[in-house]
């Protein structure tokens, strides 16, 4: 199995770059990084990058904390194009479990990708809600499910476990820290992962001969040092 790469991402510029690219096959966004691309009016900055984003998949991510604030965001984001993804978090800031609004959107035959899961419990109740006749895309943080020190890929392999034979159910693994986390997504049968700009520049270095990446690494200190002036 391919793993398909989505870029996490929404400064526009960014967006229009890595568009072009056949290996990125669709986009996410959510609140955070549209604050940091600049974004003052969401849906107006929403839909610039569509006008970019044409026909790829795109993540546009609901923040109200509530089941009337979040079926308001979501139905008015479903509109905004074909190949829009309403990202609804998997609980609220209280904790609350979002099932309601998931099932109702589900229903609605609304796209989505459920963010923001870190457990294979939380995954087992996403599923149980929804009808998976409609395109359900659940957001697993590996990488910060890694920083916490445990092992992500036991509960990437127990989503892809329960989400096999279902062809509308995709399992993400995002919050990649490393180029390595395409190769354990990919193991784990993992649909799509989301990488930033930056690690998907790395991924150049996929394959590469480690004895060759070694002589580099030490001709990039001799040639610092060098250029620095360094004596002892």
């Amino acid at each position: 199995m391919i793993t398909k790469i989505y870029c996490d991402i929404a400064d526009i510029k960014q967006i229009k770059k890595f568009y072009k690219k056949s290996i990125v096959k669709g986009f996410t966004t959510n609140p955070t990084l549209m604050r940091k691309a600049g974004a003052k009016d969401y849906k107006s900055y929403s839909k610039k990058i569509l006008k970019v984003c044409k026909k790829k998949p795109i993540s546009f991510e609901v923040f109200g904390d509530n089941y009337a604030t979040m079926k308001d965001q979501a139905l008015k984001i479903n509109t905004w194009g074909k190949n829009v993804y309403v990202k609804i978090p998997v609980v609220n800031s209280n904790g609350k479990f979002m099932g309601k609004i998931i099932k109702e959107l589900n229903k609605k035959n609304i796209k989505m990708n459920i963010t923001a899961v870190y457990s294979a419990k939380q995954t087992k109740k996403i599923l149980n809600v929804i009808n998976k006749k409609t395109k359900v895309i659940i957001s697993i943080f590996a990488g910060r499910i890694a920083n916490a020190g445990i092992d992500p890929e036991d509960t990437m392999k127990y989503a892809t476990n329960l989400a096999v034979g279902d062809d509308n159910i995709e399992t993400l693994w995002a919050s990649s820290r490393e180029v390595f986390n395409i190769i354990q997504a990919e193991r784990c049968g993992t649909d799509i992962i989301t990488l930033t700009p930056g690690l998907i520049k790395s991924m150049k270095d996929l394959g590469k001969d480690l004895n060759q990446f070694s002589l580099e690494t030490v001709k990039m200190f001799y040639d610092d040092a060098q250029e620095s002036g360094f004596t002892l």
